[in-house]
């Protein structure tokens, strides 16, 4: 029995029951959802063969033997069952399923399955392992009751765990996550490829894109696609081949790429993202088409409490330091750059990889480095510039390096090797093309001026001169869009347990060091990046 002192617990427990009833979690809620023909009316859920004679001899006295449908718990009772042509559901398929589609169910009283069917609202007619006849106890339970057997069943000696901190946790705050895990597995239940993705990514990326009863369906190869396959591909890394085939063949598309907060290294680097965007309408970051993100910013009421948790990690991130690529790199010299700025008010400017799809679509006509500079020069005559070229193209990967020369007409000062928040804290103003730069200086409230079309433009949180979408009509708040983008829209990982997890864990783990990341594949990607990189300095200076 619960003491008194399990009150608390069992009020919990209680909420708890009912969270789980309203989102349609507990049990195998990711296992498979199989056709059930229409006659089938009773589903039997016996614990074992002894418990499953007795059920059916029962059953099939009352009912047409049609309409009956055993739930099979292992290998040896399928056998058993096939061997007398019954039909039998497996039992790791999703109950939820099951509660939809069938009137009545029998159940082992002791059984997760009866538990479950009451969870849902059933009032399941319960069997004990040697009883020949069904325990006299039809009827409902109340919420509060069924939180007992919950206590009492599994959390008899203490309570839940959360799986990123091990520390204590209540039932309610267990079923959140729950309800997180489902959200993602819904949203990947109909992926029938996943294309395009790197081997060095796949592990990774695998518990972010799990369509739940099988594994992530990871080729390249799209000749069996048909126009009602479902794709999710990382579009800048297909084959050529399966290009074609997808020209040909026209399965729906999932633009699946890197999310806002990223890793603790570079992608350049062969550093897997521990967050990713799977975009059904178009991709964040082409202003040419709808995205889902643009939708939500376009349509969704955000609650007020929703934009409290989007205040809370827009601080979290503040004080963590953390943009894209973590909170890596050698600290920023700000005293010197502030001596050499003599007061004047400071720009930064951030360079992009030139040809990023982002620059490429978004760019509003704009596709070189040097063109940004030109133009923040003429709109800030009097201005300290501050340039800080793009890791990936300092890391010599990429496309978009600047001679220092030709950087210094515009620019006053170029900050190579400093982390980027630094610099953001520093300046007065930030001025981008398309660079997420732009919506982290949002983050900490820096007035931004965006030359391209960027996610974050045209919400009336910064000053266009791109092209903006006329589809970008309504005006947000600051915290409407750190929730549409970091908590509604981008999917991230835990690196130490690998499970999908909220926002404010991966912050936590880029804080803490937890998220680092490195092997001989990033190694070898930074030697082969610094060689680049010197070669190409070579090659500038021999021809100036």
């Amino acid at each position: 029995m619960l003491s008194p002192g399990n009150r608390v617990d069992l009020d919990d427990a209680a909420s708890c029951v009912d969270i789980l009833r309203r989102n349609r979690v507990g049990g195998s809620f990711w296992g498979s959802r199989p056709k059930i023909p229409p006659e089938k009316r009773l589903l039997l859920a016996p614990a074992n063969l002894e418990q499953a004679g007795a059920m059916l001899a029962a059953a099939t006295a009352k009912y047409d033997p049609q309409s009956i449908a055993v739930l099979a718990w292992d290998d040896a009772a399928i056998s058993v069952l096939e061997s007398r042509a019954l039909f039998y559901i497996q039992a790791d398929g999703d109950p939820w399923h099951l509660f939809d589609h069938f009137a009545q169910f029998w159940a082992d009283a002791d059984g997760e399955f009866a538990l479950l069917a009451q969870i849902a609202g059933h009032a399941p007619i319960r069997w004990t392992a040697n009883a020949a006849a069904p325990l006299n106890d039809q009827g409902g339970m109340k919420d509060e009751d069924i939180a007992g057997v919950i206590l009492r069943r599994y959390f008899s000696d203490g309570g839940p765990l959360d799986p990123f901190t091990a520390q204590p946790i209540t039932l309610s705050a267990a079923a959140q996550y729950l309800i997180l895990w489902k959200k993602l597995i819904e949203q990947n239940r109909d992926i029938d490829f996943a294309a395009g993705f790197a081997f060095w990514k796949r592990t990774t990326l695998a518990p972010l894109l799990w369509p739940g009863e099988r594994g992530v369906p990871f080729t390249d190869d799209l000749a069996a696609a048909t126009a009602q396959s479902v794709a999710a591909v990382w579009t800048s890394r297909l084959p050529r081949k399966t290009k074609d085939q997808i020209a040909r063949h026209r399965p729906q598309i999932i633009e699946v790429e890197d999310g806002f907060i990223r890793s603790s290294g570079l992608g350049a680097n062969c550093v897997p993202p521990l967050s990713i965007i799977a975009d059904r309408r178009g991709i964040y970051f082409d202003p040419n088409k709808p995205s889902d993100l643009e939708h939500i910013l376009q349509h969704a009421d955000i609650p007020a409490e929703i934009q409290a948790q989007a205040e809370s990690l827009r601080r979290a991130i503040i004080a963590a330091a953390i943009s894209k690529y973590g909170n890596q790199g050698a600290a920023a010299d700000v005293s010197a750059i502030k001596k050499q700025a003599k007061g004047r008010k400071i720009i930064l400017v951030p360079g992009q990889v030139e040809d990023d799809r982002s620059v490429l679509s978004g760019g509003s006509g704009i596709t070189g480095n040097l063109e940004l500079l030109r133009r923040v020069r003429a709109q800030e005559a009097g201005a300290f510039i501050l340039y800080k070229p793009h890791p990936d193209v300092e890391a010599g990967h990429r496309k978009g390096r600047v001679a220092d020369n030709r950087t210094l007409e515009f620019a006053d000062f170029i900050a190579k090797d400093s982390p980027i928040i630094p610099l953001v804290e520093l300046a007065d103003h930030v001025h981008v093309l398309t660079s997420l730069t732009g919506f982290e200086a949002l983050l900490r409230q820096k007035p931004v001026t965006t030359h391209g079309v960027p996610f974050y433009a045209g919400w009336g949180l910064t000053e266009d001169f791109g092209h903006i979408p006329a589809r970008r009509s309504r005006r947000r708040n600051l915290d409407e869009l750190v929730a549409a983008s970091l908590i509604f829209y981008a999917r991230y990982l835990d690196p130490v347990t690998g499970l999908p997890c909220p926002a404010d864990i991966l912050i936590q783990r880029l804080h803490d060091g937890g998220a680092a990341a490195s092997s001989p594949l990033t190694r070898f990607r930074q030697l082969q990046g610094s060689i680049r990189l010197f070669l190409n300095k070579r090659v500038g200076s021999f021809a100036a």
